[in-house]
Formats: C-alpha cells, structure tokens, sequence
C-alpha cells in the first residue's frame, strides 16, 4: 500500500538508511525524509525511534518492499550501497552475478523515481576495486539513466567532524547543474611528525591557512571521561546520557596470529579451493549465519579484505575440503603487546578520531575500558538525544560505525538544497 505526500519541503527517498545518519543530515537541512528501508531490524528500531515511522523493514530486492514505496518523484534519493558484490576478478560484472544485486537495487530505484538529485556514500577501498574500474563502471551505469555525476573522497574531519573518516561520495543530477561538495572548513594544523594532510585538488584554491584546525576527540567527548558506564541513562547536571555502554574487556596483551600471513595469498587459495567447490559466498554466509562477512574472506582489498578467524578457518575446510597449505599460520595464535597500528589501538585525544567502524571501538584513552556507545555516537555527530536501540551494546556500535556522520551529510544537503532552489 503506498500513501500519497503533500510536499512543503524537498523530498527525499532513504535506500539501506541504516539508524539514519545520512537521513538526520538531511533532515536537519530541511529535506522531507518521506519513505526509508533498511534489513537491519535493530537499525530499524533507532530509526523509528528518532527520526520516523516511515522506515520499512525488508529486502529491498522483494517486490513487496517496493510496493511500499510512495507514488511521487521525490528531489534526492539517498544511500550507502553495499559494496561487497564487487570482485577484483569481476570487473565485468556478469547480469547473473547474485552479488551484485544490491547495487542493481539502488539503480532500479532511482532509475524508477527519477529524482532531481541522488546521493551514494562508500568505503574509500571501493575506489581501488579492479585497479579504479569498480567505480568507473558505477559512474558509468549512473550516466546511463540520464544523470550528470561526479564522485570525491571526503574526510569528515575537514568538516568538523572530530573523526578522520574518508568516505566516497558519488553525486548524481538530471536538472542540468553542478554536483555541489561543501567546501572544507577545517584541516590538520598538527599533523604527525610534521607532515601536512593535502587537502583535495578540488579545494587547492581555497586559503588552507584560514581553516580552523580540526576537532579533537577530547573536546567532542572529554564530558564523559569519568562518567561511569550503564546500560540505563544516567543524569549528570540537567543533562541526562543515554547509550553510554561500553566494554571493559582492556588488556596490555591480545590473542594474535604467530606467523604473518598475506591476506591477498589467502584471498586467491580461498577462491580457488570456493571454486571447487562450486558454492557461493551468499550460501557461505548462510551456513555461518553471517551477513556479508564471508565476502570479505574472498576479497582481495586492504580496506575491506579479512582472514577467517582459526575457529571459522576450520569450518570453512570443511565445506572448502581445501588442504593444510595455511593451517598453522592462520590458527596459531600467541599472545601479543598492544601497538597502536594495529586493531587494538587506542583513541587519539589531542587529535580527530580515528574512524569509527563497525566492530569493536577502540580503547579509551584513561585505558579502563573502550569508547562507549554514546562517545562513539558523539564523535559521529549524532545528537546527544539520540537513542540506539539494540539487542546489545555490539549492534549499536554496528549502526554507529556503518552511519554517515550527520553533520557532513547536513553539508551535503544544505548544498544540494540551494541548487534545487
């Protein structure tokens, strides 16, 4: 059932909104978020919760997903498109590769609504899938349905986010204008060992020196440093805190690989023993009760590529039935020292954060526990009123790292609105 919208703001279409980040953004812009969807039911939930009933949970490759859709062309439609059905060795992209039918999801719509405007937002490892042709075929695809389109890679910190958090943003138009990209405000006037962050070739012309310097995580968050965790709010002054769960699971040692193993190396040994087999990622991931992790053990990506952890090593052989080649370097495990460039790192505080991900948070600076849901939240420009919603305090931080950060995507929106106007 569809329900018509009486437009007094510009309008907006929210495809894999996730617990709306990007959709915030807009919001806060003055855009009119009138349908969104998205798989994920914890998603689902914070987003009911703080932006809208008008979120519909479901595949959007189902027809009855569609159906749900409002009968209007709306001005934007807007989306981060899972990236994992691209393959290095499928540059071509077969129409009968199951992978990719999500990104396909995203063309159909916007092909279907025709909006004035549509806005995509990835990982920056997808500019590097296929050598760069991954991305020139998207662009390529998008101009096929009538759209003039340009992507950049954007750090939020150069906006004011205290996070350096590069994502791309592809921009698509069919009114004959400009893909607008807010002009950075901030840069890194403290870089480490001296060396300076080179703003974007696109920015070259403006004045780096009357940018402010970038936020840092102490000042986004210092409030919370000695707040005690709870998984209930907690009153502090007239403010109260939500969300500020967190794990105190902190150790100067951590279970790590013995030997050094070449993710690329296992990337090609896994594919071929897959092949083999002749079974899919997707059936992979269904066995393990995953959602898109198996994608990652066969892509071969810095950004985005994995090793199977030893415990699903052993399953994974014996549905691959693959032989004994990587097995002690892949499951032998010691106990290994914290460095900071490894996963286990801890929180800059004098700096923008690092990127908040979708997995484990990294250590606090006072070193007792990891970031909390709420520091993490903050740092991604949610309001401090936003509440996640979540079977456990994991998913929340899922919903966090997988989010635009609601303040670049206001940006993105504000500009956008102006060329609409």
């Amino acid at each position: 059932m569809t329900k018509s919208i009486k437009k007094n703001k510009p309008t907006v279409i929210s495809l894999f909104a996730g617990a709306g980040g990007m959709d915030l953004g807009f919001k806060k812009a003055g855009f009119d978020i009138v349908w969104a969807n998205d798989f994920d039911s914890d998603s689902v939930k914070t987003y009911k919760k703080n932006i809208g009933d008008h979120i519909v949970l479901g595949d959007i490759t189902k027809p009855s997903v569609h159906k749900t859709i409002p009968k209007i062309k709306p001005d934007v439609v807007i989306g981060g498109f899972p990236c994992q059905g691209f393959s290095i060795a499928n540059v071509g992209r077969s129409e009968k590769d199951e992978r990719n039918f999500l990104y396909k999801e995203m063309i159909k719509v916007i092909k279907k609504l025709q909006p004035k405007y549509f806005v995509a937002e990835n990982v920056k490892g997808i500019l590097s899938l296929g050598k760069g042709k991954v991305i020139e075929l998207i662009v390529k695809d998008f101009k096929k349905i009538g759209y003039h389109v340009d992507y950049k890679l954007l750090n939020a910190a150069n906006y004011g986010v205290p996070q350096m958090r590069e994502r791309v943003f592809i921009i698509g138009n069919r009114i004959k204008k400009s893909n607008p990209y807010p002009v950075p405000t901030h840069r890194d006037h403290n870089p480490i060992n001296g060396k300076k962050v080179k703003l974007p070739d696109l920015f070259e012309k403006d004045k780096s020196a009357d940018l402010k310097n970038w936020v840092t995580t102490e000042s986004a968050i210092f409030d919370l440093k000695d707040v005690d965790i709870s998984y209930d709010p907690i009153k502090k002054g007239n403010k109260i805190i939500y969300n500020h769960m967190a794990d105190t699971n902190v150790h100067d040692e951590f279970w790590g690989r013995k030997y050094p193993v070449n993710q690329f190396d296992i990337c090609d040994y896994l594919k071929m023993w897959r092949k083999k087999a002749g079974i899919s990622v997707k059936k992979i991931d269904q066995i393990f009760g995953y959602r898109h992790t198996a994608g990652h053990w066969f892509r071969k990506d810095n950004n985005s590529g994995s090793i199977p952890n030893p415990s699903d090593w052993k399953r994974l052989k014996k549905i691959l039935k693959f032989d004994n080649k990587y097995d002690k370097q892949v499951t032998t495990l010691i106990k290994k020292k914290i460095k900071f460039e490894q996963s286990l790192r801890i929180q800059n505080w004098d700096r923008a954060s690092d990127t908040i991900t979708a997995t484990s948070p990294e250590i606090h600076p006072n070193l007792k526990r990891r970031m909390s849901v709420r520091e993490c939240a903050t740092i991604q420009t949610f309001p401090d009123d936003f509440i996640f919603e979540g079977s456990t305090h994991r998913s929340m931080i899922k919903q966090i790292g997988n989010a635009v950060p609601v303040h670049l995507a206001k940006l993105i929106a504000i500009k956008i609105k102006k060329n609409l106007n």
